[in-house]
């Protein structure tokens, strides 16, 4: 019997992975209170108890402008404790999945970036997620980390949630159209992470250690914010409540924030699809999918 230890089940991505990790084996799926990522070292003891052959970390620190103002809480939560996470996997001999972020990539680059691109993160966070991404791989266990991008949900708050909010408040509403990268239905995110690990789950461990490495694994083709917010309104399903009537481009300078985001941090996922045989819908179709749900 597979066991998986899932962190993370109350995140909205977490919460999707509780769902369809259920058919692949034991689960033990934790959150705090139960577990304290800003202690790292009280991980060990909870994953040696539990003996996964499986890890699922969906836990971050993910309050990008938040984290400026308290790097060592991003840096416990998105570097050392995910450093403690692969080397008790590796003790295990466990595998471990871990998500990370395009905001490891400073966005100035022309076209969607590929796993061989030189990360060069503009912020806290970026640089804590980095940070954890290194540590997985000085463990040298079996692992895959894959980098996704503008993860949302329709049961938590979002980006398209907020979209919603915001267009029956406000009759104008203004949205920047200078940053760019791939809209993610958490949903289908981990639908797809399943589908991995049943694969996985019929071969031994060489099959992991061929493909352990860097993903990227977003949703398929891109977008501007103003773009998507374009989308969620159209496919709104209770359009008869928007109030808004017009919704404008702004430039990203236009909204100081405490964190610098990188401007086009467009994901290629080329490389998960050679590798595994899958891939994420389009993410238009995704959003279809989610607001009709």
């Amino acid at each position: 019997m597979t066991r998986i230890l899932l962190l993370g089940k109350f995140g909205q991505l977490g919460r999707e992975l509780q769902r369809t990790l259920a058919t692949l084996g034991e689960i033990t799926a934790l959150d705090y209170p139960e577990i304290d990522l800003i202690h790292a070292e009280q991980l060990r003891p909870i994953i040696r108890k539990a003996k996964p052959n499986i890890i699922v970390n969906a836990t971050a620190y993910t309050a990008v402008d938040k984290a400026e103002r308290e790097p060592h809480i991003a840096q416990a939560i998105n570097a050392q404790a995910v450093g403690v996470m692969a080397e008790e996997a590796r003790v295990l001999r466990a595998n471990l999945v871990h998500y990370s972020t395009d905001y490891v990539f400073d966005g100035t680059k022309k076209s969607a970036y590929t796993e061989s691109d030189r990360p060069n993160p503009l912020s806290v966070y970026g640089r804590s997620k980095l940070a954890g991404e290194e540590s997985i791989q000085a463990a040298g266990g079996h692992f895959l980390i894959l980098r996704t991008s503008w993860v949302y949900s329709m049961r938590r708050d979002s980006f398209v949630s907020k979209v919603l909010e915001w267009s029956r408040r406000q009759t104008t509403m203004r949205v920047v159209q200078d940053q760019v990268s791939n809209p993610t239905w958490c949903r289908m995110l981990a639908e797809i992470t399943s589908q991995v690990l049943a694969m996985a789950g019929e071969h031994g461990s060489s099959w992991w250690g061929e493909r352990s490495g860097i993903y990227h694994l977003a949703g398929w083709g891109y977008a501007s914010r103003f773009e998507w917010a374009q989308a969620i309104l159209v496919n709104d399903p209770k359009r008869g409540e928007q109030a808004i009537q017009e919704l404008q481009p702004a430039l990203t300078s236009e909204f100081p924030t405490p964190a610098q985001r990188p401007l086009f941090s467009a994901l290629k996922c080329d490389r998960f699809m050679d590798t595994f045989g899958l891939k994420l819908p389009a993410w238009q179709d995704a959003l279809r999918l989610a607001m009709e749900s």
